[in-house]
């Protein structure tokens, strides 16, 4: 009589918004109380994993000035969606879709100590991960690739986020990363690669074609734009016919001061408290 194989059953449904929050509660649990080294070389990865997906958009969005603006801006959102795609499928820590780590800390799962220490040590290695990206890409010179256009895009991106008021960027940052935590949140749903993807496209291109601030990707565009200003030689300002002046905005100043603190401050709020605290009072919350 021939043995019987064990029956395996395999589950294709997607995960229901209930199973979606105890999912990320155990994913907040490991997170905050990770190996503290492995953290910071997966937050390297994911702060270059992002700068990629802000070298795809760059260089899409170079050349593209006849195209009506919304157009523009969709086709830099799709591409820069790669970015998140590899962080959530290669596997890699990412400071704003950490803020959900929030959930399992609301719930007492995790300490505010633990809370904290994931978010520091992500947030710097995703520092060092995008800077070093912007750094071999301008050794690269990729950035004068279509006559200049490239890096002309790059210079326009960064001036343009470094010339931000600090309530405008608050308030950009927030609308950004509650876009961000959805998509990470869609993920939770997810049983497949395929869903993964699916669950990032729109919500990234979405944050990307609103012109919304993400602190990460920040981390790239302006010291790429800054490189270029302060690194570019004569024949490349000959080419775009413009000048380091004519991009007031972008000093490393104005990339601390008036983007980088009040958008991180923003993505925070949108992606800790709109999205984080919002689901775990709905689905963790213990109720008489």
């Amino acid at each position: 009589m021939a043995n019987s194989a064990p029956q395996v059953e395999v589950k294709l449904d997607a995960l229901l918004p209930a199973e979606m929050a105890a999912k990320a509660e155990a994913v907040g649990v490991k997170k905050a109380t990770g190996d503290a080294l492995q953290l910071f070389v997966l937050a390297i990865l994911a702060g270059a994993f992002i700068a990629l997906g802000a070298i795809y958009c760059t260089t899409v969005l170079a050349g593209t000035s006849s195209l009506p603006y919304g157009v523009q801006r969709l086709l830099g959102g799709l591409v820069f969606c790669l970015g998140l795609i590899l962080v959530v499928v290669g596997g890699a820590e990412l400071f704003t879709g950490n803020n959900l780590i929030v959930m399992a800390w609301a719930n007492k799962k995790v300490t505010t100590a633990q809370l904290l220490r994931n978010w520091v040590i992500v947030y710097t290695g995703n520092f060092v991960g995008s800077i070093a990206t912007a750094a071999i890409m301008f050794l690269s010179k990729q950035w004068t690739f279509g006559k200049g256009a490239v890096g002309l895009t790059a210079l326009n991106i960064a001036n343009a986020k470094s010339g931000l008021e600090f309530v405008q960027a608050v308030a950009l940052g927030i609308m950004c990363n509650a876009l961000v935590c959805m998509a990470v949140w869609l993920c939770f749903s997810a049983r497949s690669t395929t869903d993964k993807i699916l669950s990032i496209i729109f919500p990234i291109s979405a944050f990307v074609a609103a012109g919304f601030e993400h602190s990460i990707a920040n981390m790239y565009f302006i010291p790429m734009g800054l490189f270029i200003k302060y690194g570019a030689s004569e024949s490349f300002w000959t080419t775009i016919e413009k000048t380091a002046a004519d991009f007031a905005n972008l000093t490393w100043g104005n990339f601390f001061l008036k983007n980088l603190i009040p958008v991180t401050i923003g993505n925070i709020i949108g992606g800790a408290v709109m999205v984080g605290v919002v689901y775990w009072f709905i689905y963790l919350r213990k109720t008489k």
